[in-house]
């Protein structure tokens, strides 16, 4: 029987490999990534605690934060073509480039 500790324990594993993944990459587009993964672990949350309190509030804010991450990674990959367009790399290190 899957209790909602599983579903915790399996939240806070796939929120630790995303910070994980955010502190140790170079690479744009692999953080980028990384940062859905700890999103999409909150979410995980947010669905268990609903649906163990018998709440439907969380499983629509979920709903709304899928939303709007939808429309966040659109304006994301947006960004990092327009930066790999003019440098040629999506690098992270290449980013200070974009201050005054």
């Amino acid at each position: 029987m899957i209790t909602i500790n599983h579903y915790l324990v399996l939240s806070a594993v796939l929120f630790s490999l995303g910070t994980f993944g955010v502190l140790t990459r170079k690479n744009a587009i692999v953080i980028f990534m990384c940062i859905e993964l700890m999103l999409n672990a909150v979410n995980l949350s947010f669905i268990s605690l609903s649906s163990h309190l018998g709440n439907m509030d969380g499983q629509i804010f979920v709903f709304f934060v899928m939303t709007v991450a939808a429309a966040e990674a659109a304006v994301g990959l947006a960004l990092m073509i327009a930066f790999f367009r003019n440098r040629e790399s999506i690098a992270v290190d290449d980013f200070s480039l974009l201050k005054w």
